[in-house]
């Protein structure tokens, strides 16, 4: 692979053009496909030859450093260099000024770095279109920094009795050094895709240390009667690539029969009974999501092959290697809850938020994630039109959990009638939700939201204003137990609770 030369439709290399006309892709998309399989093949070699028991963290730092800038390079061209200038403005913002506010300068300087890039490419150069979209891994680096601030905030300034058992657990006690933070926010297993992941975790990856999961676990030097060392991840690998795969196969072969633009079209919407259009908005917005099943699985898989992402042991003794995944599909598509979809679909982004801003946040914590949430994906009005629709179906939904569940809790056939219903209207308020999300403009969500009158997001706004909810603080003081568990961010193998 070469940077030699480049095409008007992607800034990276142009090394691979003639497989890209070949098989009518893309080239940005194309070269991101060789590269992550590049980087998976490159992971395996890490772990076997690079392996913490065979050579030093720095080694293991500079050459993950090395690689993911090369990977970026590849795919995004001299754009790659704004990965390093986000790093370097913030690493010089965490060594110039105190511990006591540096967190809050690096949110603001990384995500206003962020939106810039986002803004300008977004109207300044290729509007609607996503060729080289360098913003993409500036998303993750951006969780990265600001995740990295807060830790070191929580370990270098505030006193412990001020910290959640969570934060104690994320918090870091020392400045890392450039190399190493370089390495956390550019390594070749998550430069182009991510996920994020704790820089605690990160570090003792590198090392080779004893993760926290190990630790809660450790009998005389064993893990569950097995030995301290991680085992194999070769079997969780290829059942990753299998599920790749088979993400794939769907998304080029069905996501052309349902899009999304049919929900806006005029014939469509004259002519469709009702409940034909919840039909399909349910089946066209269903089968977008395989592409990101496929991007992430990938991501993880790469992680994993390189060792990294052990989560310690089920009760049956077998591994588990989901430390930094990022979505538990079987979850999502049976989600009987609007959060519990949210819980199991981007769970690391879900853990950024929750850990730099609703946690942290005094005044309406569930707006001010959606918000920042929205700031975070960029640009385009249809994410805004989709974030704050967000924060009225969660305090709908939240408000209907507590309010009518306790009802069907009596006999096991009420529960499944419960989560049938909820089931439905779950994956209903998801698609009318995302729609926005997926069509970007204000006018074609506008439309779409017009032809159903709104009436989500009045039947939202009404059951949440009508159903009594117990401020948080509340219900943290008569669920103690439960809050522990929430906030150890799924480290614990613990499954997710429907909302």
């Amino acid at each position: 692979m070469a940077t030699e030369t480049v095409s008007p439709a992607c800034t990276g290399s142009s090394l691979l053009q003639p497989i890209s006309e070949i098989i009518n892709l893309p080239l940005d998309q194309v070269n991101f496909v060789v590269c992550q399989l590049f980087a998976l093949l490159t992971a395996f070699w890490f772990r076997l030859y690079l392996h913490p028991s065979k050579t030093s963290p720095f080694v293991r730092h500079v050459v993950a450093t090395l690689l993911g800038l090369y990977f970026a390079l590849f795919c995004f061209g001299w754009y790659a260099l704004h990965f390093l200038v986000q790093s370097g403005l913030t690493y010089g913002i965490m060594i110039l000024t105190g511990v006591e506010h540096m967190h809050k300068y690096c949110l603001v300087v990384a995500l206003g770095y962020l939106s810039f890039c986002q803004i300008t490419r977004v109207y300044v150069f290729d509007y609607g279109m996503y060729s080289a979209d360098f913003t993409g891994p500036m998303m993750v680096i951006t969780q990265k920094i600001t995740s990295l601030a807060f830790e070191i905030h929580d370990g270098m300034c505030r006193k412990e009795e001020q910290l959640t058992p969570n934060q104690k657990l994320l918090a870091i006690r020392r400045m890392p050094s450039l190399l190493e933070y370089f390495s956390y926010n550019c390594n070749f297993m998550g430069i182009l895709a991510g996920p994020t992941s704790s820089y605690n975790d990160y570090i003792a990856f590198i090392e080779g240390t004893p993760c926290r999961h190990n630790k809660d676990h450790q009998t005389n030097g064993k893990t569950n009667g097995r030995h301290k060392q991680d085992p194999s991840p070769n079997i969780e690998v290829v059942r990753k690539l299998a599920t790749c795969f088979f993400s794939l196969m769907v998304f080029l072969s069905v996501c052309k029969v349902f899009p999304v633009e049919r929900n806006i079209d005029d014939d469509f919407i004259a002519n469709t009974p009702f409940y034909a259009q919840v039909v399909y908005l349910y089946l066209s917005m269903l089968t977008t999501r395989p592409k990101y099943y496929f991007v992430w699985t990938l991501a993880d898989a790469i992680n994993n092959a390189a060792g990294f992402g052990f989560n310690g042991y089920n009760s049956d003794g077998s591994p588990r290697w989901d430390l930094i995944s990022n979505l538990r599909i079987t979850d999502i598509e049976f989600a009987t809850s609007f959060k519990m979809f949210l819980d199991n679909w981007n769970i690391q982004t879900a853990h950024w938020l929750k850990r730099v801003c609703y946690e942290r946040c005094p005044y309406n914590p569930t707006a001010a994630t959606f918000i920042l949430s929205a700031m975070w994906h960029g640009a385009y009005p249809g994410y805004y039109l989709t974030f704050l629709t967000g924060i009225v179906v969660t305090l709908a939904a939240r408000a209907m959990r507590h309010n009518v569940r306790p009802y069907f809790l009596g006999s096991p056939s009420h529960k499944l009638l419960y989560d049938g219903i909820t089931w439905a209207g779950t994956q209903i308020a998801i698609c009318y939700t995302v729609v926005p999300f997926v069509l970007l403009s204000v006018g074609p969500s506008m439309k779409f939201y017009r032809s159903w009158y709104f009436s989500v997001h009045i039947g939202c706004v009404l059951l949440a204003v009508a159903l009594p909810v117990k401020p948080r603080h509340l219900r943290l003081k008569e669920a103690p137990v439960l809050s522990h568990q929430d906030s150890t961010d799924g480290h614990c193998n613990q499954k997710t609770k429907a909302t």
